[in-house]
């Protein structure tokens, strides 16, 4: 866990996802559960229509839907995203996320 006094809250406290991030009308809100050298886990909630543009990132990711609806595309191929599934974002290949409904998600990123 991280040092944040909020954050180490987290620690051996049961947590329900949908819980751990709150929606904000016209936003995209993101929280840092755990934050390491060897990667990060982060909850995200987005408002419908929002969206993550078209990026890279050096390292491998999986998102979690905890709640909604999305499309997450990579490399220029959409993927539709719904509660309970996943899908992993490959190192390196641009990858989008937008919310067709209030989307939760929690990301975990292995740097290591």
């Amino acid at each position: 866990m991280t040092d944040d006094p909020e954050i180490s809250g987290l620690a051996a406290n049961p947590q329900l996802l949908a819980g751990l991030v709150d929606y904000q009308d016209g936003s995209i809100v993101s929280r840092t559960l755990i934050k390491k050298s060897a990667g990060t886990v982060t909850a995200f909630a987005f408002d419908r229509d929002q969206a993550l543009s078209e990026h890279t990132a050096p390292f491998d990711a999986l998102v979690l839907a905890i709640d909604g609806e999305a499309v997450i595309e990579i490399d220029g191929t959409p993927h539709p995203l719904k509660q309970g599934e996943m899908i992993l974002l490959p190192a390196n290949r641009p990858h989008a996320v937008r919310a067709t409904t209030r989307f939760k998600m929690l990301l975990t990123m292995i740097k290591a």
